[in-house]
């Protein structure tokens, strides 16, 4: 299956190029001798009334071979206006960048089909306010946000959209709240993000997230009237006084007008089962039960009144043997602080240990209702990536565990506006990112050893292509504006070097000699050669464990 991936993404990419300049000459006049994808002994040819069209052996390259008088064609008095060179300087520059523009353009159709594909979204509302950032205090779990700067939008990723793009200024959203309309004006915090292509660049984050919080619960208080009823960490909460509980927040709006009666909480409890199937998962089952709640009387936090929090900063599972496990940190725990440094969600604690990822960490933690301390490390990972080199990671071991309830998707408004804008931007994104790197490497700032060849086109696609449609369609979005810039490179046997031929022509008033042409079109193949044999050296060395290991299972 590899192979097919391989040469359908590269015979599909030489297609989509050569038929840029084909379909370029056709509309000038030119007559087309021969349009052929591939080298090598011809697999397929079919005559039409003018062109012979043609399927080589080997799908690393095409060619459309226009009439030109200047090869020593025979040419007919009818078609000598139907030249190559009987076109005007404009024509011909632009039947030479037909090919190249053709690749650049082709993502934005694929990206398109990629992005209208997806026809149900998150919807824009808050599920989650991380503490003690820009949204602390202004947005509230349950908001629906309808308009950014006065911008109407339909899904939560449209949301993040606004936001990424505006660190440091403000927004102004128009927000539905509790059956009624409010402005909340906030300025985006400033953050990095790794783009799609790798690179680094400064976002926005206002730190909310789509999702609301389950209705699972903390219970660290042995004297809260909670834990006395018989409630304890980790129960979900299902009913209060048989009213249905769909998130976290509805256990405080039930027990916001309670005095003090005693009601009747449903609930369930998981029970883990170490070691179940045989030993293959370790699993968990809900056991039901119900309990009479009294809460403290008066006004107060659900907290200070029942001794329920939400269940975000509780240890849920501790790896044997970990850094955490040594520190005698349990399931069931409460994390209060990391380095004398309070912490309001499980986020802000991670917050805090990843920035100072290679120090060892203080954490203070509650249990059976005392306050004690430990230290501990992040585990340090380190991993070869897909070109072989080392890469490193670290990683917190203990977990929490706190379910989240998905808004229903709902359809986008603007499906396929929403398509072609997301096409053109992540094209623009693929672009920069590309010419930026060939640029490095040509001018030096970058290593030669990131020139990748066949054999990495050939893995990419076969890995690619076994994930699924939309994976390989963005591979092959990507290498065709390789592809499309690699072909503009001044290189005479590219369309690149045939661009430089016609600027001469342009300048000069008249086409450079033949005999020049020649010259240089073969130094620009020996240029060619070096390059792909240099990525295919590449190739060799970055897989030259897999390919030993591979020629010893063949050969013993």
């Amino acid at each position: 299956m590899e192979l097919l991936y391989f040469v359908v993404l590269v015979s599909g990419l030489i297609f989509v190029h050569e038929f840029g300049h084909f379909v370029v000459a056709k509309a000038f006049g030119i007559k087309v001798v021969t349009f052929s994808v591939g080298f090598g002994p011809k697999l397929l040819r079919l005559r039409g009334k003018e062109t012979e069209y043609c399927v080589g052996l080997l799908p690393l390259g095409g060619f459309v071979r226009m009439l030109e008088e200047s090869r020593g064609e025979p040419v007919l008095p009818e078609d000598r206006r139907r030249t190559f060179e009987a076109q005007t300087l404009p024509k011909r520059a632009l039947v030479v960048l037909a090919g190249p523009l053709m690749n650049l353009v082709f993502p934005v159709v694929l990206y398109f089909g990629v992005f209208a594909s997806d026809h149900r979204f998150v919807p824009p509302t808050v599920g989650i306010v991380l503490p003690g950032h820009v949204a602390d205090g202004k947005l509230l779990e349950g908001d629906r946000i309808l308009s950014v700067d006065g911008e109407e939008i339909g899904t939560y990723d449209e949301l993040l959209r606004h936001v990424e793009r505006s660190p440091g200024r403000e927004l102004k959203l128009r927000v539905f709240r509790n059956l009624g309309y409010v402005d909340v004006e906030l300025v985006p915090e400033r953050a990095e993000k790794v783009t799609s292509t790798g690179e680094r660049r400064e976002v926005g984050r206002i730190h909310i997230l789509p999702n609301a919080l389950a209705p699972a619960i903390g219970v660290d208080n042995r004297e809260s009237p909670a834990y006395r009823a018989g409630l304890r960490t980790f129960d979900v909460i299902t009913t209060i006084s048989g009213r249905p509980v769909t998130y976290f927040r509805d256990v405080a709006h039930l027990f916001a007008d309670n005095r003090g009666e005693t009601v009747p909480v449903a609930y369930l409890r998981p029970r883990v089962l170490e070691g179940a199937l045989g030993g293959l998962a370790d699993l968990a089952v809900y056991e039901s039960g119900v309990v009479a709640l009294t809460p403290e009387p008066g006004q107060g936090d659900l907290y200070r009144r029942t001794g329920i929090e939400s269940a975000d900063l509780y240890v849920a599972a501790v790896p044997p043997g970990s850094s955490e496990a040594k520190a005698n940190l349990q399931r069931g725990d409460r994390v209060v602080a990391i380095d004398d440094a309070e912490v309001t969600s499980w986020s802000a604690m991670e917050e805090r240990l990843f920035l100072a990822r290679t120090a060892p960490h203080k954490v203070s933690y509650v249990r059976d209702g005392r306050r004690e301390t430990a230290t501990f490390r992040l585990r340090h990972l380190t991993f070869p990536d897909e070109t072989g080199q080392q890469q490193e990671d670290w990683t917190l071991q203990m977990t929490h565990w706190q379910p989240t309830i998905a808004e229903p998707l709902v359809n986008h408004p603007h499906r396929f506006r929403r398509a072609a804008r997301e096409a053109a931007e992540q094209t623009l994104e693929v672009l920069g990112f590309l010419t930026r790197g060939l640029v490095d490497i040509a001018t030096g700032r970058a290593s030669l050893s990131q020139i990748s060849g066949p054999l990495a086109i050939y893995e990419v696609a076969g890995r690619e292509g076994a994930r699924g449609a939309e994976y390989f369609l963005w591979v092959m979005a990507v290498i065709s504006i390789n592809l499309g810039l690699i072909n503009l490179f001044p290189i005479p046997v590219l369309d690149g070097g045939q661009l430089v031929f016609l600027a001469f022509e342009a300048v000069f008033r008249r086409p450079l000699p033949v005999r020049v042409r020649e010259v240089a079109s073969l130094l620009g193949m020996l240029l060619l050669v070096s390059l792909m044999t240099l990525a295919l050296k590449n190739d060799l060395e970055s897989r030259r464990e897999v390919i030993l290991g591979q020629l010893r299972e063949l050969f013993g």
